[in-house]
């Protein structure tokens, strides 16, 4: 018994050890609702002390929420003996709660229930956030199924799905959209580029948003706001895509209505300012048509008007646009057949006059210029009409249907570029009648500045112009004494007696009045003018005249006159435009007596100042020359007396040196000969002399001295001729005129300047080039000739210089000198040069005095000027330069033989 006792502790030690270990809730629990036993999981689960546990009901730990289910299933496990599952939630510590999920079963005879617990807290609060997200989503669903469009796409872009309200709006069945893509729908608004954009975008896994235009089966269209979202694999590649659109027809249609509305009106200002600005007809009538381009969608606009004399159709301007551009229709080039159209559209609105509005035309003929990507084009044209007279028309070709506002736009358009081309046509008939009147009067201003043949010209253009009976000028010609008025110049119908002649002194005070007012006069018939004083009215009945206009004429240097224009005929009405004319020509004579005056009083002025101008100018020239001659004549001087004193002060020790020479080498010769005299009959000399000869190498001293005296030869007779070519080209000694060799001169010349064109330490190094002509002795100036070398030569090198410092020549540098015989009378030396060329402004005042391209200190300007002189005006010949940018220069100097 005792061992049976040991061995059921023993057991209950190790059920206990197991019920510690569990990690689920495992607990006992009587049938009066209080827990007998818990694990150990419980405090660490819930965070209250098994002793809390134990001291209340169960039921107490419960959710409000689940107490009553969890009561009944309490009573039912207690009623049976079969396991029962419960979910419900359980009192943290902390107030907080946590699911369970149960299994428990009773012992009725021990009325115990044993439970075994799990927390399924996080399951449960995954499962609640799931259900509610399914709900969201169901709800979501229905909004969208309810108020957008929604279809699925595979990634060919084939639908697969398409809701209830896809099918309503598109108008077409769920089995007629299925497998199809939506260029089932496409309405043909959108750019190729438009749909190329946002497949590039969803093919990346991106979200494409934007507003679509479609067509519904029906042929309508409807806008929608289309968000496109692609569904992603594992690989982040999309598999489908799927659209939800909300139908936006009715908003965009109220902003494209408004947005018309806003067109429509900028629209009608710019036809209305385009008209308004100044210009010819063509100019203002393009203006209108590129401006009718901007505002609408059209791909052609023309403006036809009969030509007035021959009443044929003319092209006045028209615009071509294309799904990109828009461009002016310059010519018939541009729209050959254009004339075709215009005839056919004439045609149809000649008889009543009625616009022609979007009507459809189908498009065969390439002459129309239209886009050839579409066949069929809505038609609309209207007639331009002034007094019920047409006087033109416009065409459009329009892709789309014009809208009534537009359509009645147009008309209005229509009806206002009528009405400006009339008042273009009339302001271009007055414009062209005063525009000769008054070109022919600054015509006369400008061939003659005769007072007289002007006013004639005036009066007499006028009256053809006004086709009334008299026009003369009137001349107000003041006296201390008495002022006088006098009609200068008439031109009236023969029949009428002349007025020419001074208006009598009693006739002219209302005259005279008018005119020191400077005020205009018009009448149209002067039986109805009070203004009129007894002896004015007197005046005119005595020449019959009936009508009259009076013009003063007033110039800057206060001379007075008037412009009179008379009719004999009865009323005449004057027109403003006709004044205004008149106004204009009156400011012209204006000018023309100023011209006039000025001319008479700046004649004597400009014929006295033209004679001092020519006399200072020869003074100047004269004064230019001397200077540079004397500059020239006195530095030359210098040069060659410095030359010469230099040439002569080497000369003589040179030469001393150079005579010496001969007797030293016969004296080395003599004692060479006793020296080999002594080794032939002393061939066993003493000692110290055999060591001493040994010493000095006297095989190598003898064969060296010879060297050295050569040496020594050819340097002395290097500086002779140096100083020789110093004499040769200063010339010092030689004014006069000689037969020279030209060629001694150019080599002189360059021996001097050996030193710059041969290397200069920037390894310049020129290439002389010399390509002499078998040429006779001239007869010149040596020493001015050799300077015109010297200066040539020397603006050559330093131009080499230039171009290789600035690298603007890559090959070497090189000096041609080219002589030859011209015709047999003349030798031309040609010194030519491979640098950078003389740009041709700078070419043209070469040869000025005192000119230079060179910096302040580096030039004096003369060189050329003072080469030019000797050449041309010395000896009577030719000194001219040929250069191009990048290709060199060439100076050419001509020589008479």
């Amino acid at each position: 018994m005792k061992l049976a006792k040991s061995e059921l502790q023993q057991l209950e030690a190790k059920y206990s050890r197991f019920f510690s270990l569990s990690i689920d809730l495992l607990c006992i629990a009587s049938f009066d609702g209080y827990f007998k036993y818990l694990n150990p999981v419980w405090t660490k689960t819930f965070g209250w002390s098994t002793e809390e546990f134990l001291a209340k009901p169960f039921i107490e730990f419960v959710h409000v929420e689940d107490r009553e289910a969890t009561i009944i299933i309490s009573q039912k496990v207690i009623e049976s003996a079969d396991p029962i599952y419960l979910e419900n939630r359980y009192k943290c510590r902390d107030g907080s709660y946590k699911w369970l999920s149960w299994n428990a079963t009773s012992f009725i005879e021990e009325k115990l229930i044993y439970a075994v617990a799990r927390d399924i807290t996080l399951n449960k609060n995954n499962e609640i956030v799931l259900q509610k997200s399914i709900k969201e989503l169901e709800s979501f669903k229905f909004a969208l199924n309810a108020h957008s469009l929604v279809a699925i796409t595979d990634v060919a872009g084939r639908i697969t799905y398409a809701n209830d309200q896809f099918c309503e709006v598109s108008k077409y069945s769920r089995k007629e959209l299925l497998g199809q893509d939506h260029r089932i729908i496409n309405s043909g608004y959108h750019t190729k580029e438009f749909f190329q954009n946002l497949w590039k975008t969803i093919s990346k896994g991106k979200i494409w948003k934007g507003e679509i235009k479609n067509k519904a089966k029906d042929g309508t269209f409807y806008w929608v706001d289309t968000l496109i979202t692609p569904m992603l694999d594992s690989e982040g590649k999309p598999v489908q895509y799927v659209s939800i659109r909300t139908d936006i027809t009715q908003r965009k249609l109220s902003e494209l209505a408004l947005l018309e509305r806003s067109r429509l009106s900028l629209l009608s200002a710019e036809v209305s300012l385009a008209l308004s600005q100044s210009g010819t007809l063509a100019e203002i009538l393009q203006n209108c048509t590129n401006t009718i381009s901007q505002y609408l969608k059209i791909a052609f606009v023309c403006i036809w008007t009969f030509e007035r004399q021959t009443n044929q159709l003319q092209l006045q301007a028209g615009v071509h646009c294309t799904e990109s551009t828009c461009s002016a229709l310059s010519d018939s080039q541009d729209f050959p057949n254009h004339m075709v159209l215009a005839n056919k559209i004439i045609g149809l609105m000649t008889q009543n006059h009625q616009a022609i509005f979007n009507e459809e035309v189908a498009i065969n003929h390439p002459g129309l210029v239209l886009n050839s990507t579409f066949s069929v084009f809505r038609f609309s044209a209207y007639p331009l009409i002034v007094e019920q007279q047409l006087i033109g028309m416009m065409a459009l070709f329009s892709q789309q249907l014009f809208s009534e506002p537009t359509h009645n736009l147009l008309n209005w358009i229509a009806n206002n570029i009528a009405v400006a081309i009339d008042r273009i046509w009339a302001r271009e008939e007055l414009l062209s009648r005063r525009e000769a009147l008054l070109l022919g009067l600054a015509s006369q201003i400008r061939s003659s500045l005769d007072l007289d043949i002007i006013l004639e010209t005036a009066v007499n253009e006028i009256r053809g112009l006004l086709q009334i009976d008299r026009c003369y000028f009137l001349s107000y010609l003041p006296h201390p004494s008495q002022p006088s008025l006098t009609i200068t110049s008439e031109a009236r119908n023969p029949k009428l007696p002349s007025m020419l002649g001074n208006i009598p002194p009693e006739k002219s005070t209302f005259l005279t009045k008018i005119l020191l007012s400077q005020e205009l006069i018009c009448i149209d018939d002067i039986n109805n003018e009070s203004i009129l004083d007894d002896e004015m009215q007197q005046l005119l009945v005595e020449f019959g005249i009936t009508a009259q206009l009076v013009l003063p004429v007033k110039s800057n240097s206060g001379e007075i006159g008037a412009i009179v224009c008379s009719h004999c005929s009865g009323d005449r009405l004057w027109s403003n435009s006709e004044i205004s004319l008149l106004q204009a020509v009156c400011d012209q004579l204006a000018i023309a007596i100023d011209h006039a005056q000025i001319y008479t009083q700046s004649r004597s002025a400009t014929l006295a100042a033209q004679t001092q101008a020519e006399k200072l100018t020869q003074t100047l020239y004269q004064l230019q020359q001397t200077q540079s001659q004397l500059i020239q004549h006195e530095k030359m001087s210098s040069l060659g007396q410095l030359v010469a004193g230099v040439a002569h002060e080497i000369n003589n020790p040179v030469n001393f040196i150079h005579g010496n020479l001969t007797y030293a080498n016969e004296y080395f010769q003599e004692l060479l000969t006793l020296l080999h005299l002594y080794q032939q009959y002393y061939p066993n000399p003493q000692t110290e002399i055999q060591d001493f000869t040994e010493e000095i190498d006297l095989e190598f001293m003898t064969s060296d001295l010879y060297k050295l005296l050569s040496s020594m030869k050819m340097g002395t007779n290097r500086i002779r001729e140096i100083v020789l070519g110093l004499r040769n080209f200063s010339r010092h000694d030689e004014a006069e005129k000689k037969l020279v060799d030209i060629h001694e001169g150019i080599d002189n010349t360059l021996l001097i300047l050996h030193h710059r064109w041969k290397d200069t330490g920037i390894g310049l190094d020129i290439s002389v080039v010399k390509e002499y002509a078998d040429l006779p002795l001239i007869d010149c100036y040596p020493g001015q000739l050799n300077q015109v070398f010297m200066n040539i030569l020397t603006n050559a090198i330093d131009a080499l210089e230039e171009s290789i410092v600035n690298k603007k020549i890559t090959e070497k540098p090189q000096i041609l000198i080219r002589t030859q015989i011209l015709d047999k009378s003349s030798v031309v030396i040609r010194i030519i040069d491979n640098g950078a060329g003389i740009p041709e402004e700078v070419k043209t005042q070469l040869f000025n005095p005192f000119f230079t391209t060179k910096p302040v200190g580096k030039g004096t300007g003369l060189g050329l000027s003072i080469s030019y002189q000797i050449t041309v005006e010395k000896h009577g010949g030719i000194l001219k330069c040929m250069s191009e940018l990048g290709q060199g220069t060439e100076f050419w100097i001509q020589i008479p033989m």
